[in-house]
């Protein structure tokens, strides 16, 4: 991950000092407007609770953030089009580190598979609510499946049918035995 460019203000956003990181948990809370904003962000109908807690360690520049993130969503069905509840529980696992050094274009470089979950931060601070709001999104399934799926794949003939689908044609191809 890259350095998010902000047009505006994050929707949830909790600032890190670096100078005042100890090895006490940070607990991350976002209050209702918060969450509704983060909602609307995230294409979801609402995040009832979400909840962040998040140990850090410093080595030079970089900073570990290692945790753990709860929430309770409610999202549409992606079949019924239907609202129901989401139990989101996901592992934290974030590095913070200075800007790279620029390179010249031309130039070949080599990065490891830890260099791609990367967030880099300037001065002597770094959003940790930002990087906590990104990790609730990549664990929102945009596919998810309500209880009443598979009644409105039933309803709506979108079972797929292997005589009528997509796929009917390419069936007819197959040889037979």
């Amino acid at each position: 991950m890259s350095a998010p460019e902000y047009s505006h203000m994050p929707e949830y956003s909790c600032r890190i000092d670096l100078r005042q990181i100890n090895d006490q948990p940070v607990v991350l809370e976002p209050g209702e407007a918060e969450r509704r904003r983060l909602a609307g962000r995230f294409g979801i109908t609402a995040i009832d609770t979400m909840r962040a807690e998040v140990r850090m360690t410093v080595d030079g520049g970089k900073i570990e953030a290692m945790g753990h993130l709860d929430a309770q969503i409610v999202q549409m069905c992606a079949i019924s089009g239907e609202d129901f509840p989401v139990t989101i529980s996901e592992p934290v696992a974030l590095r913070f580190v200075p800007p790279m050094k620029a390179y010249d274009p031309d130039e070949e470089i080599e990065i490891s598979a830890d260099d791609c979950d990367e967030i880099e931060y300037e001065g002597t601070s770094f959003d940790l609510g930002e990087a906590i709001a990104q990790t609730l999104a990549l664990a929102i399934d945009p596919f998810a499946e309500g209880p009443n799926a598979d009644k409105a794949r039933i309803e709506h003939k979108l079972g797929g049918d292997s005589e009528t689908g997509p796929f009917a044609a390419l069936s007819a191809l197959k040889p037979r035995d």
